[in-house]
């Protein structure tokens, strides 16, 4: 297969930007061959010009595939527990009745899982009321997918202490040894949809609690500005906003106070630029 040549490396990552606000620096071109090219193969394409085409065209199964490809969808349970030791801690001390969680790249569904399994032990001890939700977007269908399966490697929750893999938790036997599923009475409380975070929001929440985790990270600065004032529009004021410790600060002044590294409360609404 011949080379990813400099002008095909703008077209694919271009179609990125202006479908789904991926963002890939030049020296992400190394990365985009080797996660591309192995399909191309597969598909028996001659080469990332074809590829491009195809995914380009009316194709928007590949382009899905596409998109899955280039993005890394890492996680874990409990990932970052500062953030989830802070949110126990706030809702111990509000006490909230009505609790509404939004997962907004939640991947593979670990991080909305593990919210999960935080609010459903904090209603147990009293400390929450029993109506609490918790909705996990994300752009890839096939995550969604296994979210919803809401099966794992027993080595994703490897953070997750005996006691609760215990009460949320069932392990895979005979030739499921080695996987997990999250139970039933858990998955209840948990739903998952598609959604691009850049484009309108409006038709979800308002959430009490938002996680940004980890995805600011793909775009570029405009772009996250307005993924940012988009989703913490569908914040309620007092709400708990969390992003990637290791994503920097806010991309624009906000209304947001710190609480900790990734971690903020929402002082007042944030308006949608029009």
């Amino acid at each position: 297969m011949e080379a990813l040549r400099d002008d095909t490396f703008r077209r694919i990552t271009g179609l990125m930007h202006d479908t789904i606000g991926l963002s890939f620096a030049e020296s992400k071109k190394p990365l985009v061959t080797s996660r591309l090219a192995t399909r191309i193969q597969r598909l028996g394409l001659s080469g990332f010009d074809e590829y491009c085409d195809l995914i380009s065209g009316n194709d928007g199964g590949e382009f899905q595939m596409a998109v899955d490809l280039l993005t890394t969808n890492e996680t874990y349970f409990f990932r970052e527990p500062a953030h989830f030791q802070l949110l126990e801690k706030e809702l111990i001390r509000t006490k909230p009745r009505h609790l509404a969680v939004w997962s907004a790249a939640s991947s593979f569904g670990d991080e909305a899982y593990t919210t999960a399994m935080l609010l459903a032990d904090l209603h147990h001890a009293g400390h929450i009321g029993p109506d609490w939700s918790v909705l996990g977007t994300d752009i890839s269908d096939r995550v969604l997918r296994s979210a919803s399966a809401a099966i794992y490697p027993a080595d994703r929750l490897r953070h997750v202490s005996p006691a609760r893999l215990k009460r949320h938790c069932l392990r895979g036997e005979a030739e499921s040894e080695g996987l997990i599923q999250i139970q039933e009475q858990l998955r209840r409380h948990v739903s998952f949809g598609q959604l691009n975070l850049c484009q309108d929001v409006n038709d979800v929440g308002p959430f009490d609690v938002i996680f940004l985790r980890n995805v600011l990270i793909y775009f570029d600065m405009q772009t996250k500005q307005e993924v940012v004032r988009r989703v913490l529009s569908r914040l309620r004021p007092g709400g708990l906003f969390f992003i990637g410790t290791a994503e920097g600060r806010m991309p624009f002044a906000t209304s947001l106070q710190g609480l900790a590294p990734g971690a903020f409360r929402l002082a007042r609404p944030v308006p949608v630029a029009a």
